[in-house]
């Protein structure tokens, strides 16, 4: 067995979590150990002794050293996509989410493109599992989607296969796929992994457990890697449903790093994409595309941008709620107040304020709370109607003394 003392010597090595001896701190990794050792010579279970030594690496202090998060890209001027970490990319079905996830991987190979950068000077390698597409769609993407976008931007006159690994696995069972990921994902080494979608590694989406496992396994690819898993999800089906699906999506939702939603505006197709949660680094603008006749996406210059707002503000405007005088209380203008309340307070009838108003507008047909405020006050100053308080703001009326019967106009 390892000798017990090494925990008091400072580690260095990638993924070690102690910290070296400094001070008081240093003091406290002795008593640890010192701690661990007594144990060790009191006939304590070895297995429970290999537990407590791999507790002590997994302690954080605020010595503690450890390495800093790196990002491969940046949106908007703000680091996105972190290594070591989950993305989820969501959305309702053929919104956008592959064209976010092209431009990604063109950003491997291009140092920009639309409103994104590569952060590190030297190029990414992508690995992008397929599990949704035909093969023939796989390919097409790759060959008329991602090379046109890299070649936009790249002086070399050849596409750099080799910062690209594609596998479609539409093909296997749902149980196979898993551990292909994790064999590719191994020879491969990339910085960047697309798993489009994670929902076809599992049987049954609402499977807690098998959502669990799957999310722990790739969180070990993640950090063993410092590697960026992009995860695409759906979305429900129901319009207003934006939460990710089944219990996979619950998961992914509270692992994952960041989540990005993708929208389209089928009317302008328009396509959308959009920060809306994070962990680090709040991206409150979004930025939006749309698809060229060449089938390459294309940003939207600020003039489409300003239409488009407009557009929507138009179409999204609550229109101003129209009413239609009732003619018997209403003529040239002159509400019949008298008539009306007499109509809705019959004999021996209270009334809430706010179910009184509500009912007198809809039958007069106004609707201006100011003009039945006045119309109130002088049907209570005319004794037309009274008013009885209860409580704390509960105000009841009914007829007044004065309420004859209204003549007709």
């Amino acid at each position: 067995m390892e000798d017990i003392n090494q925990l008091k010597e400072p580690v260095t090595e990638k993924g070690d979590l102690s910290s070296p001896p400094l001070g008081e701190a240093g003091r406290e990794s002795e008593v640890r150990a010192e701690l661990i050792e007594e144990l060790s010579k009191a006939g304590i279970d070895p297995a429970l002794e290999e537990k407590l030594r791999l507790l002590e690496k997994r302690r954080i202090t605020p010595e503690t050293q450890i390495e800093k998060r790196r990002f491969l890209f940046r949106m908007f001027g703000k680091p996105c996509f972190p290594r070591g970490e989950l993305v989820a990319i969501t959305g309702k079905k053929k919104c956008g989410k592959t064209y976010l996830c092209s431009l990604l991987m063109t950003l491997c190979a291009r140092r920009e493109a639309m409103s994104m950068q590569r952060m590190e000077e030297e190029p990414l390698k992508a690995l992008w599992i397929d599990t949704e597409q035909s093969e023939e769609s796989t390919q097409e993407i790759l060959t008329e989607r991602i090379t046109p976008m890299v070649m936009e931007g790249c002086e070399n006159t050849t596409f750099p296969k080799e910062q690209y690994d594609v596998f479609n696995l539409r093909p296997d069972n749902w149980n196979e796929r898993l551990p292909l990921i994790e064999m590719a994902a191994r020879q491969s080494k990339p910085d960047l992994i697309i798993l489009d979608g994670i929902r076809d590694v599992v049987n049954d989406i609402n499977d807690i457990v098998m959502a669990q496992e799957v999310l722990e396994r790739l969180m070990h690819i993640a950090n063993d890697l410092g590697c960026c898993i992009c995860c695409v999800l759906h979305q429900n089906k129901a319009a207003e449903d934006k939460t990710l699906r089944g219990a996979l999506g619950t998961e992914l939702g509270n692992k994952c790093f960041e989540e990005y939603e993708c929208k389209k505006d089928a009317e302008h197709r328009i396509f959308q994409c959009q920060q809306v949660a994070t962990r680090k680094y709040d991206i409150m603008e979004k930025f939006m595309f749309t698809i060229q006749d060449n089938g390459l996406p294309r940003l939207l210059s600020s003039m489409e941008l300003s239409a488009f707002s407009e557009g929507n503000a138009e179409k999204n405007r609550t229109p101003t709620p129209q009413r239609t005088y009732n003619p018997e209380y209403v003529q040239k203008g002159e509400v019949n107040y008298a008539k009306a309340f007499n109509d809705l307070l019959p004999e021996g009838i209270e009334m809430r304020a706010c179910q009184l108003e509500q009912e007198f507008m809809e039958l007069v047909g106004i609707y201006n709370d100011k003009r039945y405020g006045f119309i109130r006050k002088k049907a209570l100053d005319e004794g037309i109607i009274q008013k009885r308080e209860e409580g704390y703001q509960k105000v009841f009326y009914f007829r007044g003394p004065k309420l004859d019967e209204p003549e007709p106009f």
